[in-house]
């Protein structure tokens, strides 16, 4: 008996029961080959960035080993600019508003 929504679990279960030993090897074979085809996938995508990583370690550890060798004076200050300076003379003028006491 079909309820509204098709056959029931146990019905299921009852119509997978009822294939032959064909089926039920294809499935196992096809679920086992997508395992192996997953495990894959993750192992070449894992491969090409530990690849990646590598790379760039060894371009900096060959910069770094670089600057170990390579024995360059400290760099110096540039020279100073001559600036002309003049001299002024300012005279501070204080405003009051209001007369100064007396």
């Amino acid at each position: 008996m079909n309820g509204p929504r098709g056959p029931s679990g146990k019905q299921f279960l009852e119509i997978l029961a009822r294939l032959p030993a064909r089926v039920w090897l294809q499935a196992i074979l096809g679920l086992i080959g997508f395992v192996i085809l997953a495990v894959l996938g993750f192992a070449v995508i894992a491969g090409v960035a530990a690849v990646v990583l590598v790379v760039i370690l060894g371009f900096k550890a060959k910069s770094w080993i670089a600057g170990l060798f390579d024995r360059k004076l400290p760099a110096e200050a540039p020279p100073r600019e001559m600036r002309q300076v003049t001299d002024v003379q300012y005279e501070i003028v204080e405003k009051k508003d209001e007369p100064a006491p007396r």
